[in-house]
Formats: C-alpha cells, structure tokens, sequence
C-alpha cells in the first residue's frame, strides 16, 4: 500500500474510535447509571481492550488483587510500581488475554505518542527514495522510537509549511517531527523555528540555524576528501553534487578551501545533479565526460553517486583508480563490496536515530535540545 494510502486509513481509523470513545463520554455524561452501562456493554459484546476473554481491569485488579489504578499504572508503564507487583499483574494480564487498546488510550492523554517522520521526497526521482542511506537512517529513528514506545506516522500529507505542521500537532495526529534531510526545506525550518512545534532534523549542523540539528561534520568530509586528491598529486577535481542542499553546499566548501589553502594549481569543477538518484546521476556524468576534460579526482555527495559516476566513467573508458580518485559519502554497506571498493566519508547512522529521537523527546518533554555533531571520518579503500 501507498504511504499516503496507508496515512488515510489510520487517520480514518482513528476518527471512527474517537467518535466512539465521545459517545462513551456523552453516555456517562447524560446520566446513564453504571449497571446500565454494563447492560450496554454487554449488548455491544467485549470491550475493545478484552478482546480474547472478555476481562478488563476491574477483573485483572481482582485476580492480581491489586487496585484497579495500579493495573492501569502497570499497563502505561509507571515506574511507580515495584517489580514484583508489575510482573503479577502483567503475567495475569498474559493469562487472560488482556491486550490495551493503544489507540483508545491515546485519546484519553495528553499526548498521542506519535512522531511524524519527515523524508525529503522532493529530492528524489519521481517522488521516490531508492539511497540506502535514508533507510539506515530510518531504521535507526524507528528503532529508537520503539524503545520510548513511540509510534512513527511517515511523511504525512499535505505538511509544505509551518501553518500546515502545527495543525498537525494541534489536531493531535503527532507531538512532533524528525526531518531526514533538510533538501530545500530551509525556509520551512526557518519558519517552523519560530513557532512551538518540537521537531529535530538530520543535516547541516550550522551555528547561525535556530532549530535543533544532528549530522556528520560536512565541511570536514570535505577537507578530508581534498587532502586525499592532494596525496595523490590530483589537480583536476570534479565535484558531484547540488550544492543548494545545505549539507552538500558544507561538503563543497570544505573541499574548495583545503584546494586553496594548498596552493598546488588545483581546480576544482562542478557537475549538479538535481535529483538525488543513480539514473540522474548516471545520465549527467556521462554528459559530462562528452563535453569536457577527464577529472583526475572526484568527490561525489553519495555513495550511490559515486557507483553511479564509476559506471558512467567506465564505459568511456576513464576507471577508477588507475585514471582518477574518487570519494563517495555516507559508507552504506554496498560501498565497500562495489568494484572498485569505494573509499567514503562515514556518517554514524548506527547512532543518529537514537539521538534524533533524544533531542526531539526533550523538546516534547519542555526542555531544549542543543545540535550535535557527529564524528566524520574518511574510509579509505580501493578507488
């Protein structure tokens, strides 16, 4: 199923149960007596949250002989309650079938439990997103969120500005965003910064940007990479990548400023690929190689780039190693098993969920949640 088709059922699903957990509201309200509300119950069958065996807390309290606000104190995970105690009431729980109807019980807190995850679709082909990068990434973030029991609503609909994000919020569908990729959303982050919407975003970590940021060192990527091609005595460099792209613009920068620092005739070229995928990629660096002379460095702003630009340069006869240096960026699996193994700049994805989801849980929580750089080193390999 779609995403977006995927987004539309839960949302509808979510109506239905909020308009019949008010009508439960409505009939307590009106006066109804709890023995005839027992008698509806049981002409409307189980409870939604005993579906198995028909039990629900007032009966797990009494067979765990426990209070029923303890019962719900260890079903919402209180640390108020002692191991012992928790166990006896969750292992009665397991024995009778009870399961909490996680949906019904948002309705009844203050919050949703529910992050929205934000991919930059813009960026890619079609709509589509096909870097294994972002999936390591999303990995991670869902992971993380599964730890604090969060739920992970993707990319909803219709969120293109700040107004739209914080109706989301408001209409409680999510308490708040992680951004993978600030692609060019940097006004909407800008204007999103100045509202009470907690959110985090992966990308450029940038002193002069407002809101809370995690990612690798850039700039430093850069540097890396162009200390590289000055091992190697290359002088000229060819940069993949639309520099627009505040992480990518960083990447472009550190490579350009170690090339002038260096003093050594360097130049450096550009070749912007517009959407971030391997046809796009492909197509572009053989366009290039037609019209202009052979790099004898290239740094690429991907992996997939870089297998992309590899391919391109073979069949016109330019491989890599023998005839340039290349660096790709991110270190996804496939890079190291490509021919030529790929030499890159990692990014340590293993840990970026769990801290994007760290600085947006302070956010949500009331406090403030400092950027925070990762460590970035290069990988050296074949090419």
């Amino acid at each position: 199923m779609h995403f977006n088709a995927k987004i539309a059922v839960t949302f509808l699903q979510l109506c239905l149960r909020r308009g019949q957990f008010g009508k439960r509201l409505r009939d307590k309200g009106n006066g109804m007596a709890d023995e005839d509300m027992a008698i509806e119950r049981k002409k409307r069958g189980p409870d939604r949250q005993s579906r198995s065996m028909g039990v629900n807390m007032d009966d797990i309290a009494r067979l765990a002989s426990v209070s029923k606000p303890t019962v719900s104190r260890v079903l919402n995970g209180s640390p108020l309650v002692n191991a012992e105690t928790r166990e006896r009431v969750l292992e009665v729980a397991r024995t009778h079938g009870y399961a909490v109807n996680r949906n019904a019980q948002k309705l009844r807190q203050l919050r949703t439990d529910t992050i929205a995850v934000m991919l930059d679709f813009g960026a890619q082909r079609g709509g589509s997103i096909a870097d294994p990068f972002v999936f390591e990434l999303l990995a991670g973030v869902s992971e993380a969120l599964s730890v604090r029991h969060q739920d992970l609503l993707l990319s909803p609909t219709g969120t293109t500005d700040a107004r739209s994000c914080q109706d989301l919020l408001r209409s409680r569908v999510a308490d708040g965003f992680i951004f993978l990729g600030q692609g060019n959303r940097e006004g909407l982050l800008r204007d999103l910064a100045r509202t009470d919407v907690p959110f985090v975003v992966w990308g450029a970590v940038d002193p002069e940007n407002s809101y809370c940021a995690v990612g690798s060192d850039n700039r430093l990527g850069g540097a890396l990479t162009a200390a590289r091609f000055l091992r190697r005595g290359a002088r000229r460099w060819l940069f993949v990548g639309d520099t627009s792209h505040g992480e990518i613009r960083l990447r472009y920068e550190g490579l350009v400023e170690t090339a002038r620092e260096a003093n050594a005739g360097v130049t450096v070229d550009q070749l912007t690929i517009e959407r971030m995928a391997y046809a796009a990629t492909y197509a572009a660096a053989k366009t290039y190689l037609a019209d202009h002379p052979k790099p004898d460095a290239v740094f690429c702003f991907s992996d997939t780039a870089a297998m992309a630009v590899i391919s391109a340069f073979r069949e016109a006869g330019h491989i890599a190693p023998r005839d340039y240096a290349l660096v790709g960026y991110n270190n996804i699996p496939p890079a190291a098993h490509f021919t030529p193994a790929i030499t890159t700049i990692e990014q340590e994805t293993h840990i970026a969920g769990s801290i994007l989801v760290e600085k947006l849980m302070q956010q949500i929580e009331g406090g403030r949640a400092k950027s925070t750089m990762l460590p970035t080193r290069l990988i050296e390999r074949e090419t």
